[in-house]
């Protein structure tokens, strides 16, 4: 993934992504709806070491907490009413790659106890399963929500968000770097005519 623009903020993220991207750290990226949360992503995982392996991109708020952690950590035959087969989750299809977390302040209390020892120690266990599977996976994170505001109102694990906070982007919206708008015109105006 390409980004555009000249600003001076946009000069230091492409400096920030092209060192991050050959490291495994974990990256929270911070910005309101629309910034390029999952570009950001996709370039950390296309300029590194993983980029031919799978960028797997997970809507945390799109699923319940019960769904999610199906879709993360998958299941096994008969775990729940429709789970007519086992079947791999996010994790699983992602080894090697990068899991990409979006909107991860929207997760539930459960899911993020769940997420957090994964993280810790490396493996998951499908849903109705016993076996623990390893796991070789860069995690990026993203939200529009002020997750270090969340921690204080006890509304997301302090222990999650530095796992997860190792490293974090804070993007800046559009309103803030007005020398890009044009740059960004000319790039979508070339690509859909």
């Amino acid at each position: 993934m390409q980004i555009i623009g000249n600003s001076p903020a946009i000069s230091a993220l492409r400096g920030t992504i092209s060192r991050l991207a050959a490291t495994d750290l974990p990256v929270l990226i911070l910005g309101e709806s629309g910034t390029g949360k999952e570009v950001v992503a996709q370039s950390l995982h296309y300029g590194g070491p993983r980029r031919d392996n799978p960028f797997i991109a997970v809507n945390c708020a799109a699923l319940t907490e019960t769904l999610l952690e199906s879709e993360l950590f998958g299941h096994e035959k008969g775990a729940f009413t429709d789970a007519r087969e086992a079947r791999q989750g996010k994790f699983e299809l992602a080894d090697g790659g990068t899991l990409f977390l979006d909107e991860i302040g929207d997760m539930s209390p459960g899911g993020q106890a769940k997420l957090l020892r994964v993280l810790e120690q490396k493996v998951i266990t499908r849903v109705g399963g016993s076996a623990t599977i390893r796991t070789n996976v860069r995690v990026v994170a993203a939200t529009n929500a002020k997750l270090a505001q969340a921690v204080r109102d006890k509304k997301f694990r302090e222990d999650l968000y530095y796992r997860l906070s190792v490293v974090a982007l804070d993007l800046h919206p559009l309103r803030d770097r007005p020398e890009d708008i044009l740059p960004l015109a000319e790039f979508f105006l070339d690509n859909f005519s």
